[in-house]
């Protein structure tokens, strides 16, 4: 973000604070309980949102170098993403194009040639088949150039790779991003490498998990041994730009900065600032690096979930503060993760028919709102 509106975010906190006020949509709002338990608005969901919209997939420093490789579950494919020689990214279905067995069954690694461990099939690094065990004599008519791996569009930019995991759909990353471009931008992404990781499947529907860290209300109780004493009680803003949203959540000090000039004021010394980058991905950036939230939806009622602690490549060698402050992080994550699950259990015994979203949680309705926007609903 630039420089004014920095300032801006955290005059409006300020003023927030000094009259006990908070950050308030117009009116309550709900949210149908049966959008988080039923199976067929997910499939609805997995067609419209997570086959439609660009997905963030990895990020650049996953791929380092000619011929690295990854393998992810991405929307509910099995996908590979390699880096050629030319240093060209390229995103493809993780299946042999003869009969259709998984092609990598590596995360990760180096290497430029991929062969089908059924009939050993091989493609490089672009996705072309170049070898196939008697071809000729049992598939005369065919052409390996039309047997290819399957192509999905993806683009590098901002230090992530992102992936349209649907065919005969444009990929156009500058419509879908606009408005929070620039704060992307801003972050330096592409000047950082993974440092930790964490991975972990959940019983609790993607929404749930996603709502649970776009609000301040629940610090002081939910956190209350971990972060909860650091961050003011339910004081927190937002803003949308498309199906994006950006929170900002005041930490205590934020208060003290009254006596400080201006031009020293820096946002991220004293809030956390959280990015939903819609749909499956959360980026929370601290003080000295950025923790990316990346949700995997399985169904209706399990996502898997990875923890990426993001730091600056020049920084990589200082690993005992990252540890640190990726234990820190994953355990204040883990606490929502098990409130995410009581909440999806709590759906199912049919107490309540619909979520109740109060005036300072109006980032959620905003959410779920853009849910409803893209499944025409």
């Amino acid at each position: 973000m630039n420089r004014e509106t920095e300032l801006s975010l955290i005059d409006e906190l300020l003023a927030l604070k000094a009259n006990n006020a908070a950050f308030l949509d117009e009116s309550v709002a709900r949210n149908p309980t049966s959008h988080y338990a039923c199976a067929e608005r997910f499939g609805k969901e997995q067609k419209h949102i997570f086959r439609r919209v660009p997905i963030i997939a990895a990020h650049s420093s996953e791929l380092d170098g000619p011929d690295a490789f990854i393998t992810r579950g991405l929307s509910g494919l099995p996908v590979l993403i390699t880096r050629d020689q030319s240093g060209q990214v390229h995103t493809f279905i993780n299946v042999c194009r003869h009969r259709g067995t998984r092609l990598v069954d590596d995360l990760e690694g180096c290497k430029h040639r991929f062969s089908c461990p059924y009939h050993a099939w091989t493609y490089d690094s672009t996705g072309d088949l170049i070898a196939a065990p008697h071809f000729e004599q049992g598939f005369g008519e065919e052409q390996k150039s039309k047997l290819g791996l399957s192509r999905l569009e993806c683009v590098e930019r901002y230090g992530f790779i992102w992936v349209l995991p649907a065919e005969n759909v444009q990929l156009d990353l500058d419509v879908y991003l606009e408005g929070i471009d620039d704060d992307l931008e801003s972050l330096s992404i592409d000047q950082m490498a993974i440092a930790e990781c964490h991975t972990e499947t959940r019983k609790a529907n993607w929404k749930i998990l996603v709502e649970g860290g776009i609000e301040a209300y629940h610090f002081r109780v939910a956190h209350r041994t971990t972060i909860g004493p650091h961050f003011e009680n339910n004081l927190s803003s937002y803003r949308q730009f498309g199906p994006h949203l950006r929170s900002i959540l005041p930490r205590t000090s934020m208060a003290d900065l009254g006596s400080e000039a201006h031009d020293k004021w820096r946002l991220r010394d004293h809030a956390n600032v959280l990015y939903t980058v819609f749909p499956t991905s959360q980026l929370l950036v601290q003080q000295d690096h950025i923790v990316w939230i990346s949700q995997e939806p399985i169904s209706v009622g399990e996502t898997r979930l990875r923890l990426a602690t993001l730091v600056p490549q020049c920084r990589l060698a200082d690993e005992a503060h990252w540890k640190r402050n990726h234990a820190i992080t994953t355990a204040t994550l883990l606490e929502d993760f098990d409130i995410g699950e009581s909440i999806q259990a709590g759906v199912g015994s049919g107490a309540n028919d619909s979520m109740l979203f109060g005036r300072f949680e109006g980032a959620l309705d905003k959410f779920n709102c853009t849910v409803d926007r893209y499944l025409n609903v």
